[in-house]
């Protein structure tokens, strides 16, 4: 499996942005798919959750309300909007896949993901 994320720029606060994560191969459409993020010198944040089929979704508490998390199926892509954006979201976002079906808050920890994603920046000026 392989995860493409794209969509990141500058932005200035109070704009939104909407990143997207295209995700190839056999099992992709099982993933549950996630966003994360690193801004320098913190350590990885959980953003959002999509389980998959069945569904589910869940957010980070930074974000709730300011970001939704969606699924096109068909496309095989999970995307992030990001609404009132602040310079505090300004990291690079990583989009991160799980094969298998969990209680949501399993999703929340980076060390529990088979397959991630290359960085896309996001950069966000007062």
């Amino acid at each position: 499996v392989q995860l493409q994320a794209s969509g990141g720029g500058l932005v200035q606060a109070g704009g939104s942005l909407r990143l997207s994560c295209a995700a190839s191969g056999r099992t992709a459409s099982n993933l549950g798919i996630a966003w994360f993020r690193q801004a320098p010198g913190k350590e990885r944040e959980f953003v959002a959750v999509h389980r998959g089929s069945g569904g589910g979704t869940s957010y980070g508490g930074s974000v709730r309300g300011r970001f939704t998390i969606s699924r096109d199926n068909a496309k095989n892509t999970v995307a992030l909007q990001m609404n009132s954006l602040n310079p505090e979201d300004t990291a690079v976002y990583f989009c991160a896949g799980k094969s298998g079906r969990f209680a949501l808050s399993y999703y929340w920890s980076s060390e529990n993901y088979d397959y991630w994603g290359q960085g896309t920046q996001v950069t966000v000026s007062s």
